[in-house]
């Protein structure tokens, strides 16, 4: 049983995380900006209001008393997407790399033992060759990815005996989340394939992507987070599967061949610079067993879902750019709408 912060719990990958940490007994303290709403944990609170304390908080505003008898942290927190980092750098970098930093500084500073850091495969970027390791060289092509590997660096700077953090890159996520995403390839794709009957193909489709679960990578954070320290203190981990490497415009057939009828159109556009194919040899060596999902069950879930009304593919809170831009048009700034730290529940 430990204390746990979830940094960003209320987004995609947080609030499948939070009820698993919850249903296996931890206590949860979940700090966010709720840009998207607090309604992706009502399940969990509701279930397990003892155990789950909302914190509305900008990390880069953060108080030091949120880490008080914590024992762990998973970072998520930040501003997702390459469009959406890019509607103004600058605070992408102050939210993404340095409101990162400081959460790790402040958690190192109180006394926490044990931090997971959310990162990307995209740190990639323009990839040397096929079935890319750990150690293989970087090249982030967009804002995001840069961020990723500069926080990166910044958290194994401060390994130590008593501070033992981890590097999670994650392959691109897919899959049903209480808070979801459309602006992710499978769900996007698939998206599109049940509503328009159609799916656009960017940047020649010849470019590689690994996927994994958004289930599968909450499996994967609560697996760290009691991991011999000695065997992940200060490494960086792919997360995902081999056999989940597929290149854009496969998807799209896969997707097809799930949604019949569905047209493939290929956009006149230039070549996407992002393009690597991930190995994921070194989670598996110290993780073994884990059954990943499948590329086809994440497309069939969300087909599910939509079918069913259980998603409404027109909520906007489920398209982060488009969130983003309602809420600088709302608040005219994201500057000006900085929120110091308070106890929601």
């Amino acid at each position: 049983m430990q204390s746990i912060l979830v940094t960003g719990g209320a987004g995609y990958i947080g609030s499948t995380l939070v009820p698993k940490l919850l249903d296996a007994g931890h206590t949860v303290t979940v700090a966010d900006r709720f840009y998207f709403g607090p309604e992706s944990l009502a399940a969990p609170l509701a279930k397990h209001g003892d155990r789950l304390r909302l914190v509305r908080a900008d990390i880069r505003k953060l108080d030091a008393s949120v880490f008080k008898g914590i024992d762990a942290v998973v970072d998520l927190a930040g501003i997702s997407n390459d469009p959406s980092c890019e509607l103004d750098p600058s605070i992408t970098r102050d939210v993404n790399l340095h409101g990162s930093t400081r959460t790790m500084k402040l958690a190192r500073e109180a006394g926490v033992r044990r931090y997971v850091l959310s990162s990307s495969c995209s740190v990639y970027g323009r990839g040397e060759g096929l079935g890319l390791t750990e150690t293989s060289g970087l090249h982030p092509v967009s804002l995001y990815a840069k961020c990723k590997a500069e926080a990166e660096a910044e958290l194994r700077s401060m390994t130590s005996d008593s501070f033992c953090p981890v590097a999670l890159r994650l392959a691109t996520v897919f899959g049903l989340s209480p808070r979801m995403r459309f602006d992710l390839a499978i769900n996007v794709m698939t998206k599109n394939a049940y509503t328009r009957s159609h799916i656009t193909v960017d940047g020649g489709g010849k470019q590689w992507r690994p996927f994994v679960h958004v289930a599968d990578v909450a499996e994967a954070m609560m697996f760290f987070l009691t991991a011999d320290a000695a065997r992940v203190r200060g490494e960086v981990f792919n997360v995902g599967q081999q056999d989940n490497n597929v290149r854009i415009l496969n998807l799209a057939y896969r997707v097809r061949d799930i949604v019949p009828g569905t047209q493939i159109v290929m956009a006149p556009t230039d070549p996407d610079l992002r393009d690597y194919n991930v190995r994921f040899d070194k989670l598996a060596a110290i993780w073994p067993g884990h059954s990943f999902r499948s590329i086809d069950t994440g497309i069939q879930e969300v087909l599910e879902a939509l079918r069913s009304g259980r998603v409404d593919p027109d909520d906007r809170r489920w398209y982060t750019l488009e969130q983003y831009r309602f809420l600088v048009e709302v608040e005219r700034t994201w500057r000006d709408v900085a929120i110091e730290g308070s106890v929601l529940s």
